[in-house]
């Protein structure tokens, strides 16, 4: 995909629900795992997609959660037993998806995608994904995205 389609196929999950991300199991490509949602009245169902991010030098994940909150959200009650509790006052991991918001764009003209380009000799792209938890920075040189099913383990643990 170029920048362009890339662009486009990010636009299409802006506002929708992370459910999983991180390097594959051979650690050469990055995954993005989406539940896109519609209006029920709509009748759409929920699409499961995976953004494959093929050949990423560089992955660099940070929070998005102010520091703050992020003290306020360390009692493991926020990862298990948050569904019985009213009294937690935090970011609550144990929902397990976060808000795409602002979103994953492109970033025009980066530096790194350029300097990964010249070291490759393979036209390369960088992305930055805002979710209410994480913010990534990418440097990949193709985008696939897939429909997986629900539910879908992005590792086969044996």
């Amino acid at each position: 995909m170029d920048a362009a389609q890339i662009g486009a196929a990010l636009d299409d999950v802006f506002d929708q629900a992370l459910v999983f991300h991180g390097f594959t199991d051979y650690m050469r490509d990055y995954d993005v795992f989406v539940c896109a949602t519609s209006d029920p009245v709509t009748g759409i169902p929920p699409e499961h997609l995976r953004y494959r991010f093929r050949h990423c030098v560089h992955a660099a994940v940070t929070t998005s959660v102010a520091p703050h909150t992020w003290h306020r959200s360390l009692d493991d009650a926020f990862v298990d037993g948050w569904q019985d509790r009213d009294d937690l006052d935090g970011y609550v991991w144990g929902v397990r998806w976060q808000v795409l918001y602002p979103g994953a764009k492109v970033v025009a003209d980066s530096a790194a995608a350029q300097a990964w380009s010249k070291r490759l000799g393979m036209p390369m792209h960088e992305v930055v994904i805002e979710a209410n938890g994480h913010h990534i920075s990418l440097v990949f040189a193709d985008l696939v995205v897939d429909r997986v099913e629900p539910g879908h383990t992005p590792f086969v643990v044996t």
